[in-house]
């Protein structure tokens, strides 16, 4: 029977490239998998991190094997970025992306007495055949998931290809209320001695029906009566094993937990899972936690699915990459609508062998997750078109788009727009649904242009199933104060924008689903915005997981069928002024409100519910009462607030834009725009403008006034940017920037002839 035997313990690991050891190398640092060498600077905020190919190395002993002619596989459950592997001094893989199980048959190599070298090369160097090519959001390099040998009998259940499990199962409901059980398994050397035992076994552990098939035609149908449904708010898993037998005995065993469900989406009624409409509602969410990066066990797996479970969310976009077999499970386990993707964003690499690789990550992918009842939607690329279009890039997506459909024609496809694609692009009516990701208040507009944007769009096309894959802004807890703006980074106004968002989508259920970005903070060693570098701060919660800020309770309120009651504003604990406004979040119809044990008031409304108090000198409790729950902080009224509350850039952003039009004084700004050949203007990409010192100059300035980020050659977001042109990042502004800046920022441009 299998053996999987677990490597995690007592690895070697150095950071440099040392090269290929004869033996156990003792002096290098010694360590336990999960492990990455970018568990601290892939978020510390010093501006890089460290992107090299370094050494692991392990001694184990060859499994004992009770037949004859057994097989011994390494598993490698993700290794970031590229990886070769090595047993006894010889390579057995090469392997090309950094999300995904890989496995190679190590027999030959194992030596039958004494211990074995196992040696991991990692690399998550920049290789243009490697998705991703660049993003927002670093690349944690390591062996981050783990490492097992598996021993197998010489006939067994298929360990290669594209690291699957061997097993496919496909239930489909029937209208008499139970379900058919599509099963195929795969044996290798199997002949006709040899037969697989099909067994489903509810949740339970009775068996619900079972099948017999030859080794070597397995596949089968097999009908269960009476077939409980998985379900949103009952997921319910039935567990599906192929026992392979040589007359009264067993060979080799695997196993998948699967669930009945059907769904579909309609552009007008939305998402639709056993027959209910049910629109999706939730949040993406990225693999890494502080000073551990991706180096996750599975408790923090489940961790995360269960605070996202608090939050009432009913589906998790998993960005932008292949996530662990951990939290997948969580997500069957908890009942999530789940959105898997490959990490093919921002830009295409024109190299033939990328293409390649997102063919060979699409495929490991759907192979190794096709069992999980939680995955509804396979994701072919996000925000691609930062990179511009081509014919070529469209023909991807529709080969991309036609091999998901060819391996499993039972889920939907789809894909993340960024914010300017043109509604009439060729990029449209490729896959089955489509969802943009829309930040409009944050980088561009204001908050009260998403509605608009997204009835527009349903109404010229009223055949796209449409969502929301993105939308988001940052929230620092520090900063605080009475009046929030948009750029100001307090937590005051991210908790506003997403009180204005969720009513948007609560009252547009036909849209298929929206994804908050992001459930946590998440580490983007290139970030520097908000005093808070390194990281991207739009989560609901910190990357820590130890505080929910503002923004998550509101979901909360909107989603969770859990009576709850949150008083906003605890960590804007220093007040000063004659009033202040006390915001309470809460799903009760009424909510009454407590200051220094007396009643101010109680209001009837939806969701959220505003009072204006006046604070007595000193500390005063503030109690907020909904039914039987109630929530409590402390204030403090002071004459003058802490100036940690204001980021100090807010008042310099202004004082920065009043500057930029008295230089821009004698530009007639009213006039058309003129684009003369031999002058810069802003249909000119960065990369272009960054050989000119003086151009460069003025568009970093122009960014950083716009949009609040740094645009440095060679550093920060420079790779997600540099392939933009000035009127593009305009567009994206839109009425974020005062009357005229695009116009002077053309002006100042074609005043300097091009290098």
């Amino acid at each position: 029977m299998r053996n999987i035997i677990n490597l995690n313990q007592d690895w070697r690991f150095v950071q440099k490239d040392a090269g290929l050891p004869k033996e156990l190398p003792l002096e290098w640092l010694q360590i336990n998998l999960p492990h990455t060498w970018n568990a601290v600077d892939g978020h510390d905020g010093n501006g890089s991190y460290d992107r090299g190919k370094y050494w692991y190395a392990k001694s184990f002993k060859t499994p004992k094997q009770p037949l004859s002619g057994g097989k011994v596989y390494v598993e490698i459950l993700a290794a970031g970025q590229q990886a070769t592997v090595y047993v006894n001094g010889s390579e057995v893989i090469y392997h090309e992306g950094g999300y995904s199980i890989f496995r190679a048959d190590i027999t030959e190599l194992c030596k039958e007495e004494g211990d074995n070298l196992l040696v991991v090369a990692c690399s998550n160097e920049n290789k243009s055949s490697v998705y991703p090519q660049f993003a927002d959001f670093t690349f944690y390099g390591g062996l981050y998931r783990g490492v097992n040998l598996i021993s197998v009998p010489d006939v067994h259940f298929e360990l290669e290809y594209f690291g699957g499990p061997g097993l496919q199962v496909t239930p489909r409901p029937c209208e008499d209320g139970g379900a058919v059980f599509e099963i195929e398994s795969w044996v290798v050397n199997g002949d006709e001695n040899f037969t697989v035992m099909y067994s489903v076994q509810d949740a339970e552990g009775r068996e619900a029906a079972c099948a017999v098939r030859p080794a070597d035609e397995t596949k089968v149908e097999v009908y269960v009566p009476d077939a409980h449904r998985w379900e949103i708010d009952s997921p319910y898993l039935y567990t599906v094993t192929a026992t392979l037998q040589r007359r009264n005995e067993a060979y080799d065993e695997v196993s998948a937990r699967v669930g009945v469900r059907s769904f579909s989406c309609d552009p007008d009624r939305g998402f639709i899972i056993n027959g209910v409409e049910t629109p999706l509602r939730g949040v993406s969410r990225h693999q890494d936690q502080l000073y551990k990066g991706n180096a996750l066990t599975r408790e923090d797996h489940f961790e995360d699915a269960r605070l996202i479970k608090e939050l009432g969310a009913n589906t998790i976009r998993l960005a932008h990459y292949q996530h662990s077999q951990d939290f997948y499970d969580a997500c069957d386990e908890l009942g999530f609508v789940v959105w898997a993707e490959i990490p093919f964003i921002s830009e295409m690499n024109h190299d033939p062998d990328a293409h390649l690789n997102c063919i060979s990550q699409m495929k490991e992918l759907i192979i190794q997750n096709y069992n999980h009842p939680s995955i509804c939607f396979w994701g072919i690329s996000n925000e691609i078109l930062i990179g511009g279009i081509s014919d070529k890039l469209v023909e991807n997506h529709k080969e991309l788009n036609a091999l998901c459909k060819e391996m499993d024609p039972t889920r939907l496809t789809t894909i993340a727009h960024v914010t300017m694609t043109p509604v009439d692009s060729p990029m449209h009516n490729i896959t089955d649904i489509e969802s943009y990701n829309h930040y409009f208040g944050w980088y561009g507009g204001r908050m009260e242009d998403n509605g608009p944007w997204l009835d527009h769009f349903h109404k010229t096309y009223p055949d796209i199933c449409l969502g929301l894959s993105e939308y988001g802004c940052e929230g620092v807890v520090t900063y605080h104060g009475p009046n929030p703006a948009c750029k100001d980074y307090s937590e005051e106004y991210q908790a506003l924008y997403h009180e204005h968002m969720a009513k948007v989508l609560d009252e547009r259920p036909w849209m298929w689903s929206s994804h908050v970005w992001n459930m946590f903070d998440f580490g983007c060693a290139a970030r520097d915005e908000g005093g808070v570098a390194g990281r991207n701060n739009k989560g609901l919660m910190t990357m820590d997981r130890k505080t929910k800020k503002d923004s998550y309770f509101i979901y909360q309120a909107y989603w969770s069928k859990k009576p709850m009651v949150h008083l906003c504003g605890r960590r804007y604990a220093q007040r000063s002024g004659d009033t202040t406004e006390i915001r309470v979040y809460s799903n009760q119809p009424s909510v009454a409100l407590y200051l220094n044990g007396k009643p101010v008031e109680e209001k009837t409304a939806d969701k959220v519910f505003v009072f204006e108090v006046s604070l007595a000198e000193g500390f005063n409790t503030v109690v907020a009462q909904a039914g039987n729950l109630r929530d409590s902080m402390t204030l403090e009224k002071v004459e003058k607030e802490p100036s940690i509350y204001v980021l100090p850039e807010v008042n310099e952003r202004a004082e920065g834009v009043a500057n930029w039009f008295k230089l821009a004084g004698d530009l007639d700004l009213k006039a058309p725009m003129e684009f003369p050949e031999g002058k810069y203007t802003i249909k000119d990409t960065i990369e272009e403008i960054s050989k000119c010192p003086e151009a460069m100059e003025i568009v970093t300035e122009a960014v950083r006034l716009a949009m609040n980020m740094k645009v440095v050659p060679g550093e920060g977001m420079w790779d997600m940017m540099k392939s933009m042109n000035l009127e593009r990042i305009g567009e994206m502004a839109g009425s974020m920037l005062p009357e005229g800046f695009i116009e002077s920022l053309n002006g100042k441009l074609i005043r300097i002839d091009k290098v």
